[in-house]
């Protein structure tokens, strides 16, 4: 599965991860469930229950206000033994917001998210911008969708993957200053990704590995694993491509 350590924070294996599935929509549901180990503490975000279910799974944490499954639904959950956490519709939080900050309360350092994309495009977009909530830099937190995914660099990063695998870098939090690339088809020195430019997407991984630092900004790096041929029905047996932070 991927790794990816946001720049000053050392995770070890032995850390707990946490898995959260949202109501998104979920574009390769085995390979979301070849992700899940033993070990790792499943949340779903309101209505990702029903991506749970479907898996044939059943998440430790129910949390959000619960309008995409009904109270039924719930009370269900709650007597077979998942533990709920019900909040107002009228909360300042996303449900997935909400179950970040719980996997994070229960000592979680690593976390992926499914079914964070598509279907409704405000959640998607303010799915997208959690990664840079400051609340949330000392923690592993990735996007996972299908062979896609999505984190942030803050300072530098090693891209692993397969030479032909695309590579996006686009600057977040206004411009990204002092961009050195290797390992790229496009390479950057000391260069500007301005905030709202294309120039940094669909680049392409060479070989194995690339390098990517940033002097001043944040970024987003989309990784996309090309290598995989989609199957009949739609879904890719593929992993996205390995990140590990700092080099």
């Amino acid at each position: 599965m991927t790794d990816t350590r946001p720049q000053g924070v050392f995770v070890s294996p032995s850390d707990k991860r946490a898995i959260i599935f949202a109501n998104g929509l979920l574009a390769d549901p085995p390979a979301a469930r070849a992700a899940i180990r033993p070990a790792d503490l499943l949340i779903a975000a309101d209505g990702g229950l029903h991506h749970l279910q479907a898996l044939g799974l059943r998440p430790h944490v129910l949390i959000g206000d619960l309008d995409s499954i009904g109270p039924d639904e719930a009370r269900q959950m709650e007597a077979s033994g998942v533990r709920v956490a019900r909040f107002s519709p009228r909360k300042d939080q996303t449900d997935l917001e909400l179950a970040v900050r719980l996997a994070m309360a229960e000592g979680a350092a690593d976390i992926l998210i499914f079914g964070a994309l598509g279907a409704r495009w405000d959640h998607t977009l303010a799915n997208l911008l959690l990664l840079a909530h400051p609340d949330f830099r000392t923690i592993r937190l990735r996007l996972v969708d299908g062979t896609q995914q999505i984190y942030l660099i803050q300072s530098q990063a090693v891209i692993e993957g397969q030479p032909g695998d695309t590579v996006s870098l686009m600057a977040l939090t206004g411009d990204a200053r002092g961009v050195t690339t290797a390992g790229l088809e496009y390479p950057l020195t000391n260069g500007r990704l301005a905030f709202g430019s294309t120039l940094g997407v669909s680049n392409v991984l060479l070989g194995a590995t690339a390098r990517v630092q940033v002097e001043e900004g944040l970024l987003a790096c989309i990784v996309i694993d090309t290598s995989e041929v989609a199957a009949p029905d739609g879904n890719r047996s593929g992993q996205p491509a390995k990140i590990n932070e700092a080099f």
